[in-house]
């Protein structure tokens, strides 16, 4: 009986080590399931829009990182050595012509919002009163220096020769009876050179993080429907992944939405 005893103890004893690994093992599959998304963003409004969408996305069993960027070239080349997942800070004019000239396989997995470009100034007051030989800054890369001169055109600055659109470069100026004088800097720049130019024509994601209000404080802004709305960039045959799905989804949710309309109060704009 004694035996029989201490037998059935062991037994039991058994069982409970078994349950309890058990509990582990299912512990550790449940984490397992997790995904870490790594996505590069620069921080206005890129950033705090996928903050804003993180706890949406872990109750998904994707673990969102944001990595943060204050230019314009790191983070494509950063999804391209496979540093991040994703990105989310461009345009797919700018995505385009970035990929053409580095031949990189990245590609659009869709449409978030659009950033109104606007002209900005410390002492002007109206786009009437520029002085002539005024110094004009504009973005130095391709796909936003000619959005820029499309702008300067549309507020009737300068003339642009005939079909060349938002493709324009300063070789294109045809009209300039002022003898504005255009100055090529780096985007994310382009606050800071308000101190020594008479206009600054900026992205809006810039002109935020300086404190800048695109409703209030630009002179002239693009319209609401600028083809330029700002993508999530993914290597070619991501676009299919699951968590680059649930991300898009997320980002595109009647939720987003509402939070861009209600932080931003136009200055950022849903494109979905």
């Amino acid at each position: 009986m004694k035996k029989l005893l201490v037998a059935l103890l062991a037994l039991v004893s058994l069982a409970v080590v078994a349950a309890g690994c058990g509990g582990d093992d299912k512990k550790a599959a449940s984490e397992d399931k997790k995904v870490t998304l790594k996505v590069g963003a620069t921080a206005v409004p890129h950033a705090e829009i996928l903050n804003d969408i993180k706890p949406a996305l872990a109750k998904e069993g994707v673990d969102l990182q944001i990595i943060e960027f204050s230019d314009y070239v790191k983070p494509n080349l950063a999804l391209n050595d496979k540093e991040l997942d994703a990105n989310f800070f461009q345009h797919e004019p700018y995505l385009d012509t970035f990929v053409s000239e580095r031949k990189l396989a990245l590609v659009s997995a869709g449409k978030v919002h659009i950033e109104p470009m606007g002209i900005y100034s410390k002492t002007i007051k109206n786009l009437q009163d520029i002085p002539n030989g005024a110094k004009i800054a504009i973005p130095n890369d391709p796909s936003n220096g000619g959005r820029a001169l499309a702008l300067l055109e549309s507020a009737k600055l300068l003339k642009l020769k005939d079909g060349v659109g938002v493709k324009a470069t300063v070789g294109d100026i045809t009209q300039n009876d002022k003898k504005l004088q255009i100055v090529e800097i780096e985007a994310a720049l382009l606050p800071r050179s308000m101190d020594d130019t008479d206009l600054s024509v900026i992205n809006s994601n810039f002109a935020m993080e300086a404190k800048l209000n695109p409703v209030k404080d630009s002179l002239f802004t693009e319209p609401k429907e600028s083809p330029y709305a700002n993508i999530v960039a993914v290597r070619k045959g991501d676009e299919s992944r699951p968590e680059i799905q649930k991300l898009m989804k997320a980002l595109q949710s009647p939720e987003v939405k509402k939070f861009i309309e209600e932080k931003y109060k136009g200055a950022v704009v849903p494109a979905f």
